[in-house]
């Protein structure tokens, strides 16, 4: 549910990039992904040559996040040596046990997944690991022992980040006092939203003046502007909002600007993408900050967990991946951000 990766080739490190200031994203990344994305299957149709590994990945929607996080997978898979099958279960329980079942019947030695959810996605992995397959999980966990790895951001990292960025704010330009509606998404993921909130409210609640007035689920844009509408009305008083993902941010700062309220609602938010630095670059000064994840970083590691899988090798049984802050006190890093994503795109 979100968004960014520096890894490239030449192993440009994300952190020491930002450190160095003024040679920001300086390794080359217009190229990230784009040989391999070449050499790869991007269907369902089988393609490995006999003595390599096939391997099924399979996103959990078609956005920014998980384009970014195919390009991380086929730049693993051409590293290892691999074949790769890719699909999306488009937020679609159904379509992720058709691609389960299909994956299978076409003996792929390995799934690499983003599951639709923690509980149900369980029952149709564990069928798949017991004929054989070796399955990793990325973005978010399901229950059961069975998987050889799961790979995804620290949740609570993401939230914290973001909240560390907004009680800066509130002291500094709202006299320490805030009135904050909260966006997530715990119906949907339980363990990964909860983590993100818990990571923000530790944070902001630290201020006395901060309550939280209001806490709804909107993950979707569309909703997320109605309901973030709705919070406005019953709740005037609120003036900070926070999404704790890409739908719930973009459908708040929606919100914001259909009802008048810019300059004097602020929203922080969860994960980076090209509309997202739009909003950071904005005149109307809604969107302050949003902590954005490694997607590519995501990909490359979960098809290596696979592979390691696959030789007998140790793997680790879980990584969990930093995020990045993005706010609108710097912008020169939001900038180099969307030149990234124009290189991603050629």
């Amino acid at each position: 549910m979100s968004v960014f990766a520096l890894t490239t080739r030449k192993k440009c490190s994300l952190t020491a990039v930002f450190l160095a200031g003024a040679t920001l994203f300086g390794c080359s990344m217009d190229k990230q992904g784009g040989d391999a994305a070449k050499k790869s299957t991007s269907d369902t149709t089988p393609s490995a040559t006999k003595g390599k590994f096939k391997i099924a990945g399979i996103g959990f929607q078609n956005d920014q996040f998980f384009k970014i996080n195919e390009l991380g997978m086929k730049d693993g898979a051409e590293k290892s040596g691999v074949d790769l099958l890719l699909g999306n279960s488009a937020g679609s329980l159904d379509k992720e046990i058709s691609l389960l079942d299909t994956y299978v019947s076409q003996k792929v030695d390995a799934i690499v997944i983003a599951p639709y959810n923690t509980k149900s996605s369980a029952a149709g992995l564990k069928k798949a690991s017991d004929a054989g397959v070796k399955i990793v999980t990325f973005d978010n966990s399901v229950e059961g022992d069975f998987p050889v790895s799961v790979i995804k951001s620290d949740q609570i990292s993401l939230g914290k980040l973001t909240g560390e960025e907004a009680a800066q704010y509130i002291q500094e330009k709202m006299g320490g006092k805030a009135k904050i509606a909260i966006i997530s998404y715990i119906s949907l993921l339980p363990e990964a939203a909860g983590e993100r909130t818990k990571g923000f409210e530790d944070v902001v609640k630290r201020l006395p003046g901060v309550t939280v007035v209001a806490r709804q689920d909107a993950w979707m844009a569309e909703k997320a502007v109605g309901v973030v509408e709705s919070i406005l009305t019953a709740h005037p008083d609120v003036d900070l909002i926070w999404g704790a993902n890409e739908g719930g941010t973009v459908g708040a700062v929606t919100a914001v600007k259909n009802a008048g309220k810019a300059h004097k609602v602020v929203v922080f938010g969860t994960d980076i993408s090209d509309q997202m630095a739009g909003f950071l670059l904005s005149e109307d000064s809604i969107l302050q900050a949003v902590t954005g994840q490694k997607p590519f970083d995501i990909g490359v590691q979960s098809i290596d967990a696979a592979v390691k899988a696959l030789k007998g090798e140790k793997v680790e049984k879980r990584t969990l991946l930093p995020g990045m802050l993005f706010s609108r006190r710097q912008p020169d890093a939001v900038k180099k951000y969307q030149d990234y994503l124009r290189g991603l795109a050629k």
